[in-house]
């Protein structure tokens, strides 16, 4: 969360002609509820179970950037669901830069009560197992998000590349 993952897919979507679609988004619609409402009413647990039911609908898409909220990969399904789809990206920041993003956020249930760098430290080394699963790994730190859209590309064209070799 607060790596630029949302800003990122969409610009990514532009340059490529790619559909872009956020998980998050597509649980808000369809369940008619925020995150915040979903998390305060029924937990966590009971988000997650949505986000895999979104990803199973996902599976046999093309052509799609999709964002995913920074726990979705928590679960191992979700892992295989998401590599299925195709390339893995991790957008990365230090706590530090992730808490002075979100210092004004309230749409984030996992961090109602502030945006800590303590709490987001212990959620990133909490996740870092899931994260590393993914294909490319980036730092946004001081990056526009074209020029991380870009980086991207670049490493996905390196992947393609390799591939055909």
């Amino acid at each position: 969360m607060g790596t630029g993952k949302s800003s990122v897919g969409r610009v990514l979507a532009k340059m490529t002609g790619m559909f872009f679609q956020d998980l998050d988004s597509l649980i808000v619609a369809e369940t008619g509820r925020s995150i915040n409402e979903i998390f305060s009413a029924e937990g966590e647990a009971y988000f997650r179970t949505l986000e895999t039911a979104e990803l199973h609908k996902l599976v046999r898409s093309e052509n799609l950037i999709l964002s995913t909220g920074g726990g979705a990969v928590l679960a191992a399904e979700n892992q295989e669901l998401i590599r299925n789809l195709g390339v893995v990206i991790n957008l990365m920041a230090p706590p530090e830069v992730i808490a002075q993003r979100l210092r004004h956020a309230n749409d984030r249930p996992l961090l109602n009560d502030g945006a800590s760098r303590e709490r987001i430290e212990r959620m990133l080394v909490e996740r870092e197992p899931c994260y590393a699963m993914a294909h490319i790994r980036i730092d946004t730190t001081g990056k526009k998000i074209e020029d991380v859209a870009a980086i991207i590309l670049k490493h996905i064209d390196s992947i393609e590349t390799d591939k055909r070799v």
